[in-house]
């Protein structure tokens, strides 16, 4: 019987590609049907290496779930950015690789980012989810956000509507 290891570590220089493919593969997967295909493969080729080195080298919350030391999944977080809102953190993005999603992974990346955000004085925080998109909002809700605010979003000529859960220490 062969053990693997499972870990949720802060991102270093050499997962760059290995994010980078998570990324793609993850939004692929959830935004297709939602997100025009055009639109979508912009953002997609948008976060290149490049894209993720800035990232890990501006040293904001950016944590990795290793999966036999492989990156599976990633979540990214920190101070809430909209400063009208009465939460202190927010989840910007949290995806696995798809045959990574409903093992537990993700519920270990958001526990260990709102602890994380805890641990640094914002023990409320967000996250924005486009509301078709279900396994995002199933998620949530599972982990018990609670839906409270709404707003449109244009990705080229199409309207999504996406929805804010608030968490709360």
């Amino acid at each position: 019987m062969e053990n693997q290891s499972i870990s949720i570590r802060r991102a270093a220089l050499e997962d760059i590609s290995q994010i980078a493919d998570v990324h793609a593969a993850s939004w692929r997967y959830a935004y297709r049907g939602i997100i025009p295909g055009r639109e979508l493969e912009k953002m997609v080729r948008h976060r290149s290496g490049r894209w993720w080195r800035s990232a890990i080298q501006r040293g904001g919350g950016l944590l990795v779930v290793d999966f036999d030391d492989v990156v599976v999944g990633y979540v990214s977080f920190g101070r809430c950015r909209d400063v009208s809102a009465r939460y202190t953190g927010e989840i910007f993005e949290l995806y696995l690789l798809p045959e990574f999603q409903g093992l537990g992974f993700g519920r270990r990346l958001f526990r260990g980012a709102q602890a994380y955000l805890a641990s640094r004085g914002f023990p409320t925080l967000i996250v924005w989810a486009l509301s078709d998109n279900h396994i995002a909002t199933d998620f949530y809700e599972s982990l018990g956000g609670k839906p409270v605010k709404k707003a449109n979003e244009y990705f080229g000529a199409t309207l999504c509507e996406r929805v804010a859960y608030r968490f709360e220490g």
